[in-house]
This record gives C-alpha cells, sequence and structure tokens, in this order.
C-alpha cells in the first residue's frame, strides 16, 4: 500500500510538473538578447558582437552537441541511427510524445531527448565528461550538479553547475566545424551529421537551441527569467560562419526560449551577414 501511495503521489509530481511547463505558453512573452555572435569560422575574425559575450551560464540543451561528440568518439554511439534506447517508466517525459518513444541519436537532437543524453551521461561518467570538456574547452567543464544532491549526471548542463559563455560556445562551434575538435574525423562527421539544418536564402544554417530556467534560493524555479540560446555554424558556398545567441526574458514567455531565440536570429540572419 505505501508503495502503491508513493507511486500515485510521484505521477501527480510528474504531471503537476508539466502542465505547469506547458501552461507556459499561454502567457505573454518578453524578453532581451543578452548577446549576438558571429564569426568567421576559417580566421576567427569576429564579425558581429552584441552585448556580453563573455558571462558564463547554462548551456542547457546546446550541450548535446559536444555530449554527441564526446560519445561519437567514445564509441557509445556509432551512427546516426545507432544506438537505438527505449524510452522507461519514469524517465524525463514532459517533451511530449516525441520523448516517450524509441530514440536513435538524430531523433535525440532533432527532439532533444533528456532522458536520451542522461542514459550517456551515465555510460560515460563524470571523469570522462569533464576530460572531454577540458580538451575542447568547453565553458567551466563542471559536472558536479547541485551541490549537494549528487545529480551532476542527470542535470550539470540544465541551471546547475556546467556553465559556458557564448564566446566559447561559438569557439567549439568553429572547432566543430572545422575539424579541429580532439576526436577522430568519424566522431566529428557524425556529429555534424545530426544537427538540425534550415536554409535562409543562400545559407544552409546548422544549429542546436537551449533553454533553462534559472533557480530561485529555495531551488524553485524562476519561469519569468528563462534563458533561450541558438548555437551553430552556417555555410554559404565557401564561407563558414560561426554563431552563438543568448537570450534571457524579463516575464513569462509564450514559447520556448531556444526556440524564439532560434526564430528572431534566422529572421534577422540575412541584415546580419549582409
Amino acid at each position: 500500500m505505501c508503495l502503491q501511495f508513493r507511486e500515485v503521489v510521484l505521477r501527480a509530481l510528474v504531471i503537476s510538473t508539466a502542465l505547469m511547463f506547458w501552461s507556459l505558453l499561454a502567457l505573454p512573452a518578453q524578453g532581451g538578447t543578452v548577446c549576438t555572435l558571429i564569426a568567421d569560422a576559417h580566421t576567427g575574425t569576429v564579425l558581429v558582437e552584441e552585448g556580453d559575450c563573455d558571462s558564463r551560464v547554462t548551456p542547457s540543451s546546446t550541450f548535446k552537441v559536444p555530449l554527441a561528440a564526446m560519445a561519437f568518439d567514445a564509441g557509445i554511439l556509432t551512427d546516426e541511427a545507432h544506438p537505438v534506447m527505449a524510452y522507461r517508466a519514469g524517465d524525463p517525459d514532459w517533451g511530449g510524445p516525441n520523448w516517450t518513444k524509441d530514440t536513435d541519436p538524430a531523433d535525440w537532437l532533432r527532439y532533444s531527448v533528456l532522458w536520451y543524453s542522461q542514459r550517456i551521461t551515465h555510460l560515460m561518467g563524470a571523469e570522462a565528461l569533464t576530460r572531454y570538456a577540458q580538451d575542447f574547452g568547453y565553458g567551466n567543464a563542471d559536472f558536479s550538479g547541485d551541490p549537494g544532491f549528487g545529480n551532476g549526471l542527470e542535470r550539470a548542463w540544465v541551471a546547475s553547475s556546467l556553465r559556458i559563455s557564448p564566446r566559447e560556445q561559438v569557439a567549439f562551434m568553429r572547432a566543430l566545424a572545422m575539424d579541429a575538435l580532439p576526436i577522430s574525423s568519424q566522431a566529428l562527421r557524425n556529429t555534424r551529421a545530426i544537427v538540425d539544418r534550415r536554409q535562409i536564402g543562400e545559407w544552409i544554417i546548422y544549429g542546436k537551441t537551449g533553454a533553462a530556467y534559472p533557480r530561485r534560493a529555495d531551488r524553485s524555479f524562476d519561469y519569468s527569467r528563462g534563458w533561450g540560446w541558438f548555437v551553430g555554424w552556417a555555410q554559404s558556398g565557401a564561407k563558414t560562419l560561426v554563431f552563438a545567441r543568448l537570450t534571457q526574458a524579463s516575464e513569462r514567455t509564450n514559447g520556448f526560449p531556444g526556440i524564439l531565440t532560434r526564430d528572431a536570429l534566422l529572421r534577422e540572419w540575412p541584415d546580419l551577414v549582409h
């Protein structure tokens, strides 16, 4: 009876959290750009720099790109279709139906499936994650998680210990785009193959969104101050640019902060790179 009661309570908490999350979509949007940074991938020359591009914040789901590079290099992932991992009861499911089905590496990035990331981080372990992140120059490379909770492998990259600046995001994306990460060439190709791509005029833009909410002193989330990321690279003929945009809301948004950030940058892209 106690076990059944516990399961009912846990399920109720999951449902209430999901309802709170989806309720954000009905609320008005308000926010501002923290940083827009665009650089030439071949030379490193900064072409656009606006705002604070040096302060570190959570990478949230943009961490899936370096995590993919680590996992392909370590042999945990083999190609865009393998391995397929199955959803298990208790896995995070608030991302909707695409989070409760069998998932391969391509779908992991396409739908930003949190539990797939957690399977990889547990297989790799904190020591390997830290070593790769340090080799990549990826922010502070801190996978300790929330102080005192021992949850680094579940959420270090989600409003927790791992932090990165927009400038460091651009440096990482440049290394990825230009075959300069210290991993195998095959791992680099496999990682680039699963990053979402969109066409804007003559540009093919490869990128990953991310969103997270800061914690208050009582550990509750501040849904009025959501961070939004869009990071990646863009190609047009022989030109390759790398970019990062970071935003932070001042009110609850009427959409996912990362999606809003991506869509705004894509609208502005032709004017930014003319």
